[in-house]
């Protein structure tokens, strides 16, 4: 099935970093520091929770360019924090610049990340392809020390368009000097790491590992990132 490729392309936040993680110790740090629980009357897992569905409604609207940069980042803290009845707009955005000072200095690597980086760049040429912002997405490269594995960073801020639009793949392959049917995507997410490539005619592999209930009967699906050294 992928004797053709030469070029994988992974997408980078819960894929390789985990986002999750790193953003739950942040917004633990926060919760405590900014005295949240008692602001907003609840459990600090109850605010990462809604902070979470908060945040994946933002960077949807995001990608659909429904909403700028600015608007995303002035609106998850302070409508978590309304969502509880607590109404700040100036701790928002204080809570929003501490988030972004302190969240990609985290170095939480999703497992097997490393080996299997290093299995699969003896043979093949690796690359990543993210929404994530620009500024951000270099810091944690450079923090978590896997940057060194790929060939390019493509970054949709600085490309102009966000997955699961084709230009930004179209753009990879120009930059890598590769096509679709010498690529291969690997990513968590549904609509920008799946079905953006499906559309294409670029193979993927559907990174399942929160055992997401999506009926998938379009690309191969793994639950760990190791399983990919029994396919490639």
């Amino acid at each position: 099935m992928y004797s053709q490729v030469k070029h994988i392309f992974f997408d980078f936040d819960n894929t390789l970093w985990d986002f999750e993680a790193n953003s739950k110790k942040v917004l633990n740090d926060l919760i405590v520091e900014f005295e949240l629980e008692k602001k907003c009357q609840c459990k600090a897992d109850s605010f990462i929770k809604t902070y979470i569905l908060v945040n994946d409604d933002l960077w949807a609207l995001y990608r659909k360019q429904a909403i700028t940069k600015d608007e995303l980042r002035s609106s998850r803290f302070t409508n978590t924090m309304l969502y509880f009845g607590y109404d700040d707009l100036t701790l928002g955005l204080k809570l929003e610049d501490e988030y972004i000072a302190r969240a990609p200095h985290q170095k939480e690597l999703v497992p097997h990340t490393i080996e299997v980086l290093e299995y699969l760049h003896k043979n093949y040429d690796l690359h990543i392809i993210t929404n994530g912002f620009k500024e951000i997405q270099h810091i944690k490269l450079s923090t978590c020390n896997i940057g060194h594995y790929f060939k390019n960073i493509i970054i949709s801020e600085e490309v102009g368009f966000n997955k699961p639009d084709e230009r930004i793949f179209e753009h990879s392959f120009t930059l890598a000097n590769t096509t679709k049917e010498q690529s291969l995507m690997i990513g968590d997410d549904w609509d920008a790491d799946i079905l953006g490539p499906h559309k294409i005619g670029l193979k993927a592999i559907y990174f399942n590992r929160k055992n997401k209930g999506v009926s998938n009967n379009l690309v191969p699906e793994i639950k760990s990132l190791d399983e990919l050294m029994e396919m490639l």
